[in-house]
């Protein structure tokens, strides 16, 4: 794939425009302290941090590095009611569905002097939001059984069947994503093009003092990644060496950026591999499971369609050893075919017939 897009979801006021500033490391948002001031969705794209990048591009003496990118949308704040049309939420919703994933950010912090819309808990915010994409949803799944349940032939189809059990699964509350289906109800499932299919993570917008002490944090809702959407901001705006020290000073190893990233590829199933040369170092994201030709097809459908080979050296390998000559002489430069699986750190040069 060649560019991953998240949708950052949440109701009015958790954070969700200062966070997306942050991750983009500049101003570009309107995080005004007032409901809805996010009224067309904001689209930035990330360079997903790699360290890795630089140590190949000294080696292979190159003066171009292109690291992945992630693009992040700030849908609008979301408000109960948001299915039926309540705040403008009718198109806020609509734009979610361009998207790859959805990042719902849930607010933890106190303070008196930001709105609290709606806002109740972590949970509260994201149980609201659930209900919204079900609400869409649902109206979606009876639109398609409203105009097929009276035709005898396909109301007998695997995907008529596929909605009657969606429509009674989404009424129990239950997301899309969430549904126990086989292999064919699962390609079915895409046709619908449901919001609550869509894989999703949660981040709660935490306290300064929460930041902190992360490691501690347990809030009431499973596998929450806490960020400090005001720290992340202030961090956004520092060099890289001042950054590194701010965070040694907080006791956090990675940015938010980086968990939310890191959360992301996982969320998905995504990994990077390389393509290391004078030209350029390059990161291509593909999906966990693809074969050395479906990862050539990411660069270029004619490397995909012509495939001859991949020739291949370990990233550890590759440092090791100074680059491809190095690794070759030691006998570290495999030769692999069309049904190879790509490793995560791959560095990969492809052979091919235009």
């Amino acid at each position: 794939m060649s560019k991953l897009s998240i949708a950052i979801v949440g109701l009015p006021n958790v954070g969700k425009s200062t966070l997306f500033n942050a991750l983009l490391g500049k101003k570009v948002a309107d995080a005004s302290n007032y409901p809805f001031c996010t009224i067309d969705p904001n689209v930035g794209v990330v360079e997903v941090p790699d360290e890795k990048l630089p140590v190949l591009g000294e080696i292979v003496k190159t003066n171009k590095i292109v690291p992945a990118i992630v693009e992040f949308v700030d849908i609008a704040g979301l408000v109960k009611g948001a299915s039926t049309g309540e705040g403008l939420g009718n198109k806020f919703l609509t734009n979610i569905r361009d998207c790859d994933a959805i990042m719902h950010v849930v607010r933890d912090f106190t303070d008196d002097n930001i709105v609290r819309e709606g806002s109740v808990d972590p949970q509260g915010d994201f149980e609201v939001i659930c209900a919204e994409l079900i609400i869409k949803d649902l109206e979606s799944i009876d639109k398609f059984i409203s105009s097929i349940k009276n035709n005898p032939i396909e109301s007998k189809t695997k995907k008529f069947a596929l909605a009657l059990k969606l429509k009674s699964e989404l009424e129990k509350g239950i997301l899309a994503i969430n549904i126990d289906l086989n292999d064919d109800e699962k390609i079915l499932l895409k046709e619908f093009f449901l919001l609550t299919a869509k894989p999703y993570f949660i981040v709660a917008n935490v306290d300064e003092s929460t930041y902190q002490n992360i490691e501690k944090y347990n809030p009431n809702l499973a596998d929450v990644i806490p960020v400090c959407a005001k720290i992340e901001f202030d961090l956004s705006e520092l060099a890289p060496a001042e950054r590194a020290e701010y965070l040694f000073d907080l006791g956090v190893s990675k940015s938010g950026l980086e968990r939310v990233i890191a959360k992301a590829y996982h969320t998905l199933g995504l990994q990077s591999y390389y393509t290391a040369g004078v030209k350029e170092v390059r990161a291509w994201t593909i999906h966990q499971g693809d074969t050395a030709p479906q990862a050539a097809g990411v660069i270029h459908t004619d490397f995909e369609r012509g495939f001859i080979m991949a020739e291949i050296v370990s990233y550890t390998d590759f440092v090791a050893n100074n680059g491809w000559e190095g690794a070759k002489i030691k006998g570290l430069l495999r030769h692999e075919g069309k049904q190879y699986i790509m490793h995560p750190d791959d560095i990969v040069e492809f052979r091919f017939n235009v």
